[in-house]
């Protein structure tokens, strides 16, 4: 094999190259990428836009420039494949500046065009005012009509992980925000439970939320809803979906799968031997549930880019890799609120004809006694009758990543609640408890299985009490109790619940609620062994009902629904110490040769080459006249040579005509 051509960069793409490139020195390799930026961190775009991150050219992970230099790879960019001949392996491309077009031929090819995001057809989405987020270019105009235009008001379409990274983005940039989602709450991969804990912390910062409605039109000024209702909005934006990029493939007359993807093999070949592809654009496997998908992550498009290339530049089908798929372990912060899943929910797994269950516990994040302890949830899916664990779902502040880390671990392992309760994980009361609610999980569940203490969902609670006779006992402290409890529940205290039910009858069905399971867990085991044997608590507590409340998910129950404690954004924002850097202008001579550090003033401080100037890229175009004659011998450098060869670009479009891109910081020490 001589020519390896890859269609589209970012993810797939340019993983994919690399790879290539260190499997293979002479092979040649070519990327087409319709954009203007190869490679970038697209998951990084909400943060630059909400402060989080400051410096733009941080999100820039290689540029044609530093591809070339670093792998000896040839990119392309704004050239858009027009079309593949097969017959001939040649790909057509357009220049979208110039219009020129021209043929490039390969051995093997590498589709990853990604996807788009889905913008509907709704009056008024042309409006200058109304955006989407999916390319630099799109934050670079949301960034300038922040900037500008001064919006005070703004309607997020669209209650997924883009969208909610946008609320809290545009919140921080003090806009009043409100979120108009079709399902029923936000976030519709995760439970209803998982999702109203979300909804209620975006209440706490005064974000509205509309869900269950659509938007029927966007006008100047306000968007309206299907309902009638009219919402403020200075800005909108668009994030109802992203839809794979595939003209280019169903032109060529390669396979589209049953979920709407372009169709590979194990070994990511589509229906043409020659062909492979990865990314958003691909239908790939469901590792826990075995059906076909799209999984429109970064995780499982990186690795899918590796894996082509591996088999794209394989001699024989020994040396090929296969792809056991993904099961879409996701995770998102909203403000102070984290939620994450991975794996099959009870709602997928039930509707994949699985016989399965599922419990909640709610556990501090570390021993209680050491502080800044907080609650982490975690609802575990499971097998009914074997217990292997087929998902998860984990919200709460901190420690949310770390266990559901280790569940996605659990469930690619093919493991059981048995084992979760006999992980040996790490423990120190500043990073966990004896028992992590990892092992709790396991514990709950088997209980669950075995019957030795049962137990049922927040979420199962409504189908279990409406029309049925029963004792619902709430055992939490009497002032807990009074600040919001189940319409119809008796509050006992745990030591008395056996004394108060000494006139029930033992085939009553008793339901216990506390704040955690914990207890409830406890008391259960008592009424069982005292011959109540339909009891069985809530696990996970009360808090799980209430959070099922505010994403809408009781019909029958009745709650009080109390506002939580109102957010607000620190008036006072913190300086960046860096930027008190003392540093000298670039010009001090302006015939001497200099070297330039394009990197941030934090990073220019951790050490920079002997004498360099440091001009940080995002500031380079108000700094040009520092650098003196246009004739000027100059050098400039970053950490790794990307952001140096925009730069470079930067200074030779404005004249500079002696410019030398050093690359990285080892690269200039070693030289």
């Amino acid at each position: 094999m001589n020519k390896l051509l890859i269609i589209g960069g970012v993810a797939a793409g340019a993983t994919a190259a690399a790879k290539a490139r260190r499997l293979n020195p002479d092979v040649e390799i070519t990327i087409l990428e319709a954009g203007p930026d190869v490679s970038f961190a697209n998951c990084g775009l909400p943060y630059y836009v909400g402060g989080d991150i400051k410096s733009r050219s941080k999100l820039i992970l290689q540029s044609p420039e530093s591809f070339r230099d670093q792998y000896g790879v040839k990119v392309v960019t704004m050239t858009e494949a027009v079309s593949i001949d097969r017959d001939n392996k040649k790909v057509l491309a357009r220049n979208s500046e110039s219009g020129d077009q021209t043929e490039y031929e390969y051995d093997k090819l590498i589709l990853a065009q990604g996807g788009k995001p889905f913008i509907p057809g709704l009056e008024g989405v042309d409006k200058k005012h109304v955006f989407s987020l999916w390319t630099m270019e799109d934050m670079d105009k949301i960034n300038a009509y922040i900037e500008d235009e001064k919006p005070e008001t703004a309607v997020v379409v669209g209650g997924g992980f883009i969208g909610l990274e946008m609320v809290e983005a545009l919140r921080k940039r003090g806009l009043k925000v409100s979120v108009v989602e079709l399902a029923p709450h936000v976030m519709s991969v995760m439970e209803a439970e998982t999702a109203g804990f979300i909804q209620k912390e975006m209440a706490a910062w005064n974000i509205d939320v509309h869900t269950g409605r659509s938007v029927t039109a966007i006008a100047d000024g306000n968007v309206s809803l299907d309902d009638g209702q009219k919402i403020a909005a200075d800005m909108v934006l668009l994030s109802v979906g992203v839809k794979p990029t595939l003209k280019l493939a169903q032109d060529a007359g390669l396979s589209i799968g049953s979920s709407g993807g372009l169709e590979v093999d194990e070994y990511l070949q589509t229906s043409d031997s020659d062909i492979y592809a990865g990314g958003d654009m691909a239908e790939i496997l469901n590792s826990v549930s075995g059906t076909k998908v799209r999984v429109p992550l970064a995780g499982p498009a990186n690795r899918q880019g590796r894996i082509a290339a591996i088999n794209a530049l394989a001699a024989d089908k020994s040396e090929k890799k296969s792809y056991k798929g993904a099961q879409g372990t996701s995770i998102v912060r909203v403000f102070d609120a984290v939620a994450g899943s991975t794996g099959l929910s009870l709602k997928l797994a039930k509707a994949n004809g699985i016989d399965a269950q599922s419990i909640v516990i709610r556990k501090e994040n570390h021993t209680s006694y050491y502080p800044g302890a907080s609650l982490v949830s975690i609802q575990l899916i499971y097998a009914a009758e074997s217990g292997k664990v087929l998902g998860a779902q984990v919200y709460g502040e901190d420690g949310v990543d770390k266990r559901l880390d280790v569940l996605a671990t659990a469930v690619s392992a093919g493991m059981t609640v048995e084992d979760l309760g006999e992980l040996d994980l790490a423990y120190a009361p500043p990073f966990g408890s004896a028992n992590d609610p990892i092992n709790m999980a396991g514990f709950t569940a088997e209980n669950r299985i075995s019957g030795y203490s049962p137990s049922i969902t927040p979420e199962e609670v409504e189908a279990f009490v409406e029309n049925k006779k029963l004792a619902l006992i709430d055992i939490r402290d009497y002032f807990t109790f009074q600040k919001g409890h189940i319409q119809g529940a008796v509050n006992l205290a745990p030591e008395k619940v056996l004394e108060e039910l000494a006139q029930v009858s033992e085939d009553t069905a008793i339901l216990v609620l506390d704040d955690n399971g914990k207890t409830a867990h406890r008391v259960v085991r008592q009424l069982l062994q005292a011959g109540y044997t339909k009891s069985l608590f809530i696990s996970g507590g009360y808090p799980g009902i209430e959070h099922l409340g505010w994403a809408g998910g009781l019909k029958f129950l009745q709650i009080p629904m109390t506002p939580p404690e109102e957010k607000s954004l620190d008036a006072v924002e913190a300086e960046d110490s860096a930027r008190d850097i003392d540093t000298e202008t670039a010009a001090a001579d302006d015939g001497a040769a200099i070297v330039v550090d394009v990197r941030t003033p934090g990073e220019f401080a951790g050490g920079a080459y002997p004498d360099a100037v440091n001009i940080p890229l995002d500031e380079l175009p108000g700094r040009m006249e520092e650098l003196g004659a246009t004739d000027r011998e100059i050098t400039v450098y970053c950490a790794s040579g990307a952001r140096s060869a925009y730069a470079a670009r930067m200074m030779e479009q404005q004249g500079f005509s002696r410019i030398t891109n050093g690359g990285g910081l080892m690269q200039m020490m070693a030289g």
